[in-house]
């Protein structure tokens, strides 16, 4: 199983009282280490501001931190864990992630979820409609975005968007496309989303018993439409809870993990530190878990 860390953004609080430049900085430092440590991948939130609840301090935005991030890293695989589909024009979407794509070397994976976080819809102007219709969005979404990922112009036309002949170029360096990650534990609609559109379903904040009960589900959301299992990924981004206990309680939980057959695991410790001792404390962890880490670089 591989492992990713989230970049800190101040979205959960790990940057309150800093000063904006300072806290920056330390976000470019954090994603050179978690490169130099032998993590694959680096990823970040889509929101605007603080959790549980919206205060005057840092968030930084994801799509300009995951493209500044890309020009200070080489190896480590890019994306966002996961952006909010309503936040943005689907084609524009497939445009930014066409272009980060670009940018970082063919390294970006699109992660999309619905979203959930009221009070920033709502002050941003977005409203917040019913569960119902965010999928339905995302699924519309998800139509125009593979299609403006795919060969030629895109045409769809939607509940709640629409895209005429939309030229995308380019389309990013990856073969046959930019990956496309899925967010969410829903049994129904989500993972049969993800069946149809994904390359990687990612299940957010259960613990491992819930992880074990959804796989057979997720494998059978493929079985309904023909397609192999196998061909879509799994992976969680796991409770901040769950990997703030450094030593063996970190190592037992990565490895039960590791266990079931996830492909990916996205981890947030500077949710509790964002000292870069700390995160080579999780490196440590990591590798004594059995996860799969590129060899260490010295700064």
């Amino acid at each position: 199983m591989k492992v990713g860390v989230l970049a800190p953004q101040g979205w959960k609080g790990e940057y309150d009282g800093w000063h904006p430049a300072k806290a920056w900085q330390r976000t470019v430092d954090y994603a050179k280490a978690a490169e130099g440590l032998g993590f694959e991948s680096l990823w970040v939130f889509d929101h605007f501001t603080t959790v549980p609840d919206p205060t005057d301090e840092i968030t930084f935005e994801s799509f300009s931190t995951i493209t500044a991030l890309a020009m200070v890293t080489e190896r480590v695989r890019l994306g966002h864990m996961v952006i909010c589909a309503s936040f943005r024009n689907p084609a524009l979407t497939a445009k930014l992630a066409s272009t980060v794509d670009v940018i970082s070397g063919g390294r970006f994976e699109l992660g999309i979820g619905g979203g959930w976080k009221r009070d920033e819809w709502l002050a941003y102007g977005y409203g917040f409609p019913q569960v119902k219709e965010r999928l339905e969005v995302l699924e519309d979404d998800l139509e125009i975005i593979t299609r403006m990922l795919g060969p030629g112009r895109a045409t769809y036309e939607g509940r709640h968007a629409s895209v005429r002949g939309a030229i995308n170029v380019p389309k990013g360096l990856q073969q046959p496309r930019i990956p496309i990650i899925v967010g969410g534990n829903g049994r129904n609609v989500t993972m049969r989303l993800a069946a149809r559109f994904a390359d990687e379903l990612n299940l957010v904040y259960i613990d491992s018993d819930e992880v074990a009960e959804l796989i057979p589900i997720a494998h059978q959301r493929c079985d309904e439409i023909g397609r192999d299992p196998s061909t879509l990924r799994l992976s969680i981004y796991t409770r901040d809870e769950h990997i703030q206990p450094v030593g063996e309680e970190r190592v037992d939980f990565l490895g039960r993990l590791d266990e079931l057959g996830l492909d990916r695991v996205v981890c947030f410790p500077a949710r509790w530190d964002v000292s870069l001792e700390a995160l080579e404390r999780f490196a440590d962890d990591a590798r004594k878990a059995g996860l799969e880490m590129a060899a260490p670089v010295a700064a």
